[in-house]
């Protein structure tokens, strides 16, 4: 088949969060098994573009309301991302170094939408399948179905894929003239609770609609920032499909940014000499078991209750465990989690930011990943952590219900609460350092968790039957 991914996110040309490693991933490994898999995302100015050679593909004109753009679609000339990588560039709109962030991401996207639309319709034969990603691309279904100008792709078959429901891209009736003219009695198409909603209209449009996880899927028919009758309505064309990891980019035994490799045999001591490393290099003491939050620094991850979540185990269970932050995003949060550095030297350090080789190096050296996220769809830092051998340390919601089994169970390999609050995470921070002191469990837990096949080739199988 030939697929065709649209997003606004795609690693490593731009990513913010699982959406692009996701984008990253699924194409090159459904190329892997046969199909014609193809990524069409904006062109913000980023180092993938300068570092790489591109080839103009098509040129084209369109309209926003009336305002008339021309656009450029170029390609990726060497594959190097194992699938084959469009890029859209208007002037004015999708130039920009950031990938959201700006006051008129609106018309943003739906220009980026539209240009994309106009693309496909000139195209003289139809691909198998628009697969569209979040509320950014998530117009297309309507668009391809109403607007008269692209009624050529009215029976191109459309999957939607959620990875967080919590951003809708809603916009005021005010700002319908930015689509081409359509049925004006399919306005309800477009219609939640009195907005244009982009994720809502994909809903109703799609042909298929996923999310990253089957507890996510459940979830949101009760608890989806305002959809929650919608998934309900809509229940018979949605599927949840756990999200995959690239284990080629995600193996401790050959990653580059690695200071120490190690396999599955060798697990205890490969992760001993990178933690000896980490420690050293942030001022932490080796001999504790070290717990490690990287991602990003917003109420969806509780990020907001990890000042008193570290405040409270350095008061009470002192000596005992080191801690480090990997992580950006409110600034509050930001300032608490730097300033319980000066009073914890040598147990506490903080890197405020994003940084692709210390996230990998962290991953290797911890022996504890903390999520103890209010809303995880999927979660992807759960199954890196796994791969490498640290044990998850997560709240029972979404994805991680679905990838981390607790330790209470026979079989398990990791540790789950319930609520996303300060006394929940103290008691699973001890309960970890309780098993970091018995080496026959925390062996066989890495060992076990190591060998959990989260690789894109088992799931593949799952989205090409929905297509």
């Amino acid at each position: 088949m030939e697929i065709i991914h649209v997003s606004a996110e795609c690693y490593p040309v731009a990513k913010a969060g699982g959406l692009g490693d996701v984008v990253g991933a699924l194409p090159k490994y459904q190329c892997k098994a046969g199909h014609f898999a193809k990524v069409v995302m904006p062109m913000y100015r980023t180092k993938f573009l300068y570092n790489n050679e591109w080839v103009v593909d098509y040129k084209g004109h369109a309209y926003l309301g009336e305002y008339h753009f021309e656009f450029t679609i170029i390609k990726e000339k060497t594959n190097k991302l194992g699938f084959d990588l469009y890029l859209v560039d208007i002037n004015g709109l999708l130039d920009r170094e950031k990938i959201y962030g700006y006051g008129d991401d609106p018309q943003r996207f739906i220009a980026f939408q539209i240009a994309v639309l106009t693309w496909f319709s000139s195209w003289q034969h139809q691909p198998d399948v628009i697969h569209v990603h979040d509320y950014h691309a998530g117009l297309i279904p309507f668009m391809m179905k109403n607007c008269f100008v692209f009624r050529k792709l009215a029976f191109v078959k459309t999957v939607l894929t959620i990875h967080n429901a919590q951003y809708q891209g809603n916009i005021g009736w005010d700002k319908y003239h930015y689509l081409p003219a359509f049925d004006d009695f399919k306005w309800g198409d477009l219609d939640w609770k009195n907005d244009i909603n982009p994720l809502a209209s994909a809903i109703k449009c799609a042909w298929k609609v996923t999310t990253v996880s089957q507890s996510y899927m459940n979830e949101l028919r009760y608890k989806s920032n305002g959809l929650e009758a919608l998934f309900e309505y809509e229940k018979g064309k949605c599927q949840g499909i756990l999200n995959g990891i690239d284990n080629e980019v995600w193996n401790p035994a050959t990653d580059p940014y690695l200071d120490y490799n190690f396999t599955v045999k060798g697990v205890a001591a490969g992760k001993k000499k990178n933690k000896k490393k980490i420690c050293e290099e942030y001022g932490l003491d080796e001999t504790l078991p070290l717990f490690v939050f990287i991602g990003r620094l917003v109420g969806e991850k509780a990020a907001d209750i990890l000042p008193g979540a570290f405040k409270n185990v350095l008061y009470h269970q002192h000596g005992k465990a080191c801690y480090m932050v990997l992580g950006s995003g409110e600034k509050n949060v930001e300032n608490e989690l730097f300033n319980i550095t000066s009073d914890n030297k040598g147990y506490y350090n903080t890197y405020i930011g994003y940084d692709e080789a210390l996230s990998h190096k962290l991953y290797a050296a911890a022996d504890f990943l903390l999520m103890p996220s209010r809303v995880e769809p999927c979660g992807l830092n759960q199954m890196y952590a796994m791969r490498y051998g640290t044990v998850p340390v997560v709240r029972s919601t979404g994805g991680l219900i679905d990838t981390v089994t607790d330790m209470g169970n026979w079989e398990g390999f990791g540790i789950r609460f319930n609520n996303a609050t300060v006394d929940d995470i103290a008691h699973s921070i001890w309960r970890a350092i309780e098993v970091y002191k018995s080496k026959p469990q925390m062996d066989a837990m890495r060992k076990r968790m190591m060998q959990i096949d989260h690789s894109w080739e088992s799931m593949v199988e799952a989205y090409t039957n929905v297509y």
